[in-house]
């Protein structure tokens, strides 16, 4: 069976490439790199179909080396083997690991020592992000490049290449409308090799004319494209963006911006970065003005994750709502990051003698630690005494916010405390 037009279409040299400016433009990283021979193993992540595997293949193709493909989840450590034997013997090869986030650590502590010799230089690619998908051991030893996602404008000069390439593309004539051209570029969502597909379905599915050249309609096009591609972001927006917008939505009380957005990524089908989103949002947006939301959302989301989709959409739809349509504090967050900016500036600042262990065998601070004044022993539950470091001293880093009852109590309960201390201070 010959191969597909995707396929056919994958590029063996740098300036085939469609899309990632970025990073294979003019004067860019992986150019430069191609250019001067001076290949470095790698970790290529974004969504589907915008050129990972296309990367791969042209730095192997610009390089002359020999060019191998193992997939973490499928391939076996046999497989993995012989491409290290064929490395050795060949002196080099570009391996693109397929799913790299789901390499087990037999594979990895195998292939570790390959990537530090240099004999072979792999390509990792991913669709999750590396920096909380991948293991340490594996990020060091590599670069981390993320790729965006393709333009209409690189999805319809890559299907016209398709059209004229009578070597990779189709060896025959195809009119393609410019109405249908539009809406594979749309609807395909900058999946590139999504829109491959489609585009061959619709020409081996439509009868030659008289002429032999065979005709796409748009009515043909869209009979032609999967559903599921309809519902995605018809603007190109990436991954993260859809969950930058989800957070952002949520954060501005637009249920409905939010309920949209989290549609999106229930259709990707992308559980796990819906989930960990979803999580941030309930402690860093609604935080301390909602409290019982945090529970309700981390119950829901191990429930989710449990079942999976299609139910979980369920779940997801009752969080993304209370979350959207509850009061909203960032004062824990910005209060941490407060003492965070405080710390990076001042360093570690020496703890009062009455705060520190005094415990255990042999201290010497056993005696300023009896100087230390238990609260629970005192009516209040508080007692007047030093706990910040001197140097930071009156610093107030938590700010309440008046948005919720729960929120307006602990800001209560800390006035009362600042009465206490200020009224002592005073005598």
């Amino acid at each position: 069976m010959p191969d597909n037009l995707a396929l056919r279409m994958r590029p063996k040299t740098i300036d085939q490439i469609v899309g990632q400016e970025h990073l294979v433009g003019p004067g860019k990283i992986i150019r430069r790199m191609t250019e001067a021979n001076m290949l470095s193993s790698m970790i290529l992540y974004g969504p589907p179909g915008i050129g990972k595997t296309s990367i791969a293949s042209a730095i192997a193709g610009t390089s002359q080396y020999a060019f191998r493909t193992f997939n973490a989840t499928t391939d076996s450590k046999k497989r993995l083997q012989e491409i290290a034997e064929e490395a050795k013997f060949s002196g080099g090869l570009v391996l693109l690991l397929d799913e790299i986030h789901r390499l087990d650590k037999t594979k990895q502590d195998f292939l570790l020592p390959l990537l530090e010799n240099g004999n072979i230089i792999m390509i990792g690619a991913t669709t999750e992000n590396p920096f909380f998908s991948v293991t340490p051991a594996v990020r060091s030893r590599v670069q981390i490049f993320e790729l965006e996602p393709l333009t209409h404008t690189d999805i319809k000069k890559a299907v016209k290449s398709a059209l004229t390439d009578k070597k990779r593309g189709f060896d025959f004539d195809i009119f393609l409308d410019e109405e249908a051209l539009d809406f594979l570029a749309t609807a395909t969502n900058g999946d590139l090799r999504s829109a491959f597909n489609s585009l061959e379905l619709a020409v081996l599915s439509t009868q030659p004319q008289k002429d032999k050249a065979r005709h796409i309609t748009l009515d043909v096009m869209k009979n032609s494209l999967q559903r599921s591609y309809l519902t995605m972001d018809k603007n190109g927006d990436g991954h993260y963006d859809i969950l930058s917008a989800l957070q952002k939505s949520i954060r501005g009380s637009d249920v409905n911006a939010s309920l949209h957005y989290a549609a999106r990524l229930i259709e990707a089908g992308d559980l796990p970065s819906l989930a960990r989103r979803l999580t941030v949002i309930a402690y860093e947006d609604i935080g301390l003005a909602n409290p019982d939301a945090q529970i309700h959302t981390v119950t829901a989301l191990e429930a989710a994750q449990r079942i999976g989709f299609p139910e979980a959409r369920i779940l997801i739809a009752n969080i993304v709502i209370d979350l959207a349509l509850s009061p909203k504090s960032n004062s824990a967050y910005a209060a941490l990051e407060a003492a965070l900016a405080d710390l990076r500036t001042s360093g570690n600042l020496p703890i009062p003698r009455h705060l520190r262990d005094g415990h255990y065998a042999g201290s010497k601070e056993l005696g300023n630690a009896k100087n230390y004044l238990y609260p629970h022993d005192y009516p209040e539950k508080w007692v007047k005494q030093q706990y910040l470091p001197d140097k930071l001293i009156g610093k107030n880093y938590f700010q309440p916010n008046e948005t919720g009852k729960y929120e307006r109590a602990l800001g209560s309960n800390k006035d009362r405390i600042d009465h206490l201390s200020n009224k002592l201070s005073e005598k």
